[in-house]
């Protein structure tokens, strides 16, 4: 199992690396079918993958990910008003064929992965892009991996029992300091690139360990929906690791995170 699941993540890595250098429209229909997919996961649990809400909110993500690319849709308000109205004729005209949880499953899939996931896009085509994206990975795996390490050494206090029992404080902890040091000298190695200061550098740091933090929430999250519905794993996309959503599942949270915490704090 740990060599299967070390091949995958040497897989991830490179898709990750070819993916966000090449950036622009590769980019965006990767993550746009990386969001389907993790759709199909999240609606499976609720037994709407294959039926009308499903199929509306495929569709609503498929829109979203076509305007970020040509910015047709003068209010992103009119889009989730939209998916809410679709939504709503799909349960009443079909009713009563869906639950009400059905539809605000269908609802909440498209913006907890499709719109959140985009952020690895978003953030990948701003001015310093090509630099900044990689603080969503440096945040959420090597959050996971130094917290996994410094758990194993040291752990000894729970930090979510009921959730995840392997989880422990001193692994968080050692989570987020490892995150703010990851960026820290990453930051400083293509510092020259960038064009940046030190402080800068230092202000990318505290921004990787407050997305470190979030980072865990989205993992603890999507634990927590796998725990409520009795399911072990999203998916078997990825040998050793599950589904999209077992990968992703806090770079769905980061993303967005790192996206408007460096564009409010860093001037690049």
């Amino acid at each position: 199992m740990f060599r299967t699941r070390l091949l995958s993540g040497i897989v991830l890595v490179i898709a990750a690396l070819v993916l966000i250098i090449t950036g622009g429209d590769v980019l965006l229909v990767s993550t746009a079918v990386i969001s389907l997919i993790g759709m199909f996961e999240l609606y499976r649990v609720f037994h709407i993958e294959k039926e009308l809400p499903g199929m509306l909110g495929y569709l609503a993500a498929v829109v979203y990910y076509v305007n970020l690319r040509f910015l047709f849709l003068p209010d992103l308000m009119m889009f989730v008003l939209g998916i809410l109205i679709l939504l709503m004729f799909a349960y009443v005209f079909t009713y009563p064929r869906y639950r009400t949880e059905q539809l605000l499953a269908a609802f909440f899939g498209v913006f907890y992965v499709a719109v959140m996931l985009s952020y690895v896009y978003q953030t990948r085509m701003t001015l310093q892009g090509a630099y900044i994206v990689w603080l969503i990975f440096l945040c959420s795996w090597g959050c996971d991996t130094c917290a996994y390490c410094v758990g194993v050494l040291i752990g000894k206090h729970k930090m979510a029992p009921k959730l995840s029992p392997k989880k422990s404080i001193e692994g968080a902890v050692g989570g987020v300091l490892g995150a703010a040091l990851l960026a820290f000298i990453y930051g400083m190695v293509f510092r020259d690139a960038m064009g940046t200061e030190t402080e800068h550098v230092l202000i990318m740091a505290a921004i990787s360990a407050v997305g470190a933090l979030v980072s865990m929430v989205g993992d603890l999250t999507a634990s927590a929906i796998k725990r409520n519905y009795e399911i072990k794993d999203y998916g078997r996309l990825i040998p050793g690791h599950g589904g999209i959503l077992d990968r992703f599942d806090s770079v769905i949270f980061t993303a967005p995170m790192i996206y408007f915490l460096t564009a409010n704090f860093i001037v690049l």
